[in-house]
């Protein structure tokens, strides 16, 4: 549908034509119209007041947000590894039958799309999909052809869900068929305690004091790199800016992670109950949950609790009649980038640009969110806090292990019985994770997603903690049978897809360790390209320019380093040292087709 300038204005004005609301204007311009097209985007840049050029930038920048017209019902499915070893491509190959097109395109009458997304936090319950916001999972080509003949007959998303999952999946403003998929509970995150206690007893300490007891307990951020929660809060608040802001990183996007999910869904409560602790210890008036777009189907539950509590008198001015203790939050949507769960990707993408890194120095304590000292925390760590601040740092520092105080959510998927989200207390071997999870047979567990590590049995024995196997999450487990560079090679389609394109080591360097990849998989390779390998990846980790760049070769090199067995039986090699570049026979395969004949090539006649 062409859009109404009038129209677009008056989202512009709905948002107060506010420059770093422009993800708000964009997402309901895109969901009015099906597009930001060059009108759309002239009357938005007219109405906020900011050039031309920025906005298309911010549009083009987006997987969700689209300058040429989507169908009615976009239909994103999830080609992560995990869901295509459970049979996401049978599925993709029944929706294009049924539809007629091919995914990329959009049916004639303009009312279906079709595209393939990376990771829609739901590997413990594949083959699944998005329906313009609707969640369904566990897809088999019956259930594909039924979901398309289903919209087509009724026209309503809803009427997909056929089923409501457990918990707050059922939620009257969810509704949703997702399950959570809870397998093993300790006594940090989920573990039933006095809702806002630690709240209480921190508004009766002195900020200063706040930030000191969770220094003591050791709680670190649980995104994956471990950066002392105590220490950040400590520097946001040491900085002379008076305007604080709070950030909560809910866009775990990273394949195979999917815990943020189950909190947001079940402990939304106590996250925000987190922020807003963290919000009392640094000097902050606002906070910003930035939740995926994949969980946009969460949007509406999320802002009813936040309402629930500024009626409660939990969030807002004076918050549980603290004198001088003005609070709140808000919820902010992505748009589809998982390079916005960087802390400064996530940072530009709330001020309504585009989600590129910045550079640091400064950082975010310093200078983040409208150039303010910010303290960015995922959903996880901000779930900690209220347990801390109840039980007290001395109770807390005493689980774990030595360097890992606290507990661990772990999104386990592949190859086991029951995938799900497990806490654990750090320190926890993998071997007996994956006897908990029914995968003793397991060949390779990948940990921390794509910019993790992938480990070999010889590692079963090794400890989750920070000090060892860290993760931010994710545990990927592959069985016997599984071909392991096909795993790699669909990490590095993820990176190269997925990398914002700012640096140059990371925009060429994943590109051509993919290509050399693929080399070594057509067995075109040597062992030369087995060490250009490394050269490369090593170059692209020591030079990206954020943590994306620096963790996306990390497929290849720990699987060089775990698995080299895998790369070396592919190799060969030539008496002249070459091999061919150019098959011309697999060359001619498609126009031989089209003419119904064998070509005669020049080696034929040369003979």
């Amino acid at each position: 549908m062409k859009s109404d300038a009038d129209s677009v204005k008056g989202i512009c004005r709905k948002c107060d034509s506010d420059a770093t609301r422009m993800m708000d204007i964009l997402r309901e311009v895109q969901q009015t119209f099906g597009c930001v097209d060059d009108d759309a985007i002239d009357a938005i840049a007219e109405t906020v007041g900011i050039p031309r050029v920025e906005v298309e930038s911010t549009v083009s920048f987006y997987a969700f947000l689209s300058k040429t017209p989507k169908g009615r019902f976009v239909i994103r499915l999830c080609n992560d590894i995990v869901d295509r070893l459970s049979g996401a491509d049978i599925v993709a190959e029944a929706f294009e039958r049924e539809l007629g097109i091919s995914f990329g395109e959009t049916t004639k009458d303009g009312m279906f799309t079709l595209e393939y997304t990376p990771c829609i936090g739901m590997s413990d319950q594949g083959p699944a999909a998005l329906v313009n916001d609707e969640v369904v999972t566990y897809l088999s080509t019956d259930k594909a052809r039924e979901i398309v003949r289903v919209l087509r007959a009724t026209g309503d998303v809803k009427k997909l869900v056929s089923r409501l999952g457990d918990g707050n999946n059922a939620h009257r403003l969810v509704k949703s068929m997702v399950h959570n998929n809870i397998r093993r509970r300790d006594k940090v995150i989920f573990f039933n305690y006095p809702a806002n206690s630690g709240l209480k007893k921190s508004l009766a300490m002195s900020p200063v004091e706040v930030i000191n007891e969770i220094k003591t307990a050791r709680l670190r951020g649980r995104g994956g790199a471990g950066f002392p929660s105590g220490m950040k809060w400590e520097f946001t608040r040491a900085a002379e800016d008076p305007e604080k802001y709070i950030l909560c990183n809910a866009d775990e996007g990273e394949p195979g992670t999917f815990k943020d999910r189950v909190l947001l869904t079940e402990y939304a409560e106590r996250m925000f109950e987190g922020m807003t602790i963290a919000g009392y210890a640094i000097g902050a008036r606002y906070g910003i949950v930035y939740l995926r777009a994949e969980y946009a189907y969460l949007y509406a539950y999320l802002s009813d609790v936040l309402a629930k509590r500024r009626k409660n008198g939990l969030l807002g001015v004076s918050v549980l009649d603290k004198e001088g203790f003005d609070f709140d939050i808000r919820v902010q949507l992505g748009a589809g980038a998982y390079v916005c769960g960087e802390e400064t990707s996530l940072i530009s993408s709330c001020e309504g640009t585009r989600g590129d890194p910045k550079n640091r120095p400064p950082f975010p304590a310093q200078k983040g969110y409208l150039g303010h000292p910010t303290c960015v925390n995922n959903v996880e760590t901000f779930c900690a806090v209220p347990r801390v601040m109840d039980m007290g740092a001395g109770w807390f520092s005493e689980i774990g292990s030595k360097g890992s105080a606290g507990t661990k959510l772990l999104s386990i998927s592949g190859d086991c019985q029951s995938p799900g989200v497990y806490e654990y207390p750090f320190g926890v071997r993998l071997d007996q994770v994956l006897c908990d999870v029914g995968a003793e047979d397991a060949v390779a567990v990948q940990i921390g997603g794509p910019s993790g590590q992938m480990v070999c049995a010889d590692d079963f024995g090794r400890a989750i903690c920070y000090d060892d196997l860290a993760t931010g999450g994710s545990v990927m487990v592959f069985g016997p049978g599984r071909n392991i560079l096909e795993v790699v090679d669909s990490f590095m389609d993820f990176f190269v897809e997925e990398s914002c394109g700012y640096c140059t080591p990371c925009r060429v360097g994943n590109v051509l360790l993919k290509r050399i990849l693929e080399k070594v998989i057509a067995g075109k390779a040597d062992e030369s390209d087995l060490s250009l390998l490394e050269r490369v990846g090593t170059a692209v980790k020591t030079t990206g320019r954020c943590g994306f760049g620096q963790t996306s070769p990390n497929p290849i090199l720990t699987t060089l380093s775990k698995f080299r067995g895998e790369y070396e039986a592919l190799l060969k090699s030539c008496e002249d040292g070459l091999q061919p570049s150019f098959d011309l026979a697999e060359a001619l395969k498609e126009s031989e087709a089209i003419v119904g004949r064998k070509s005669v090539h020049t080696a034929t006649h040369a003979e």
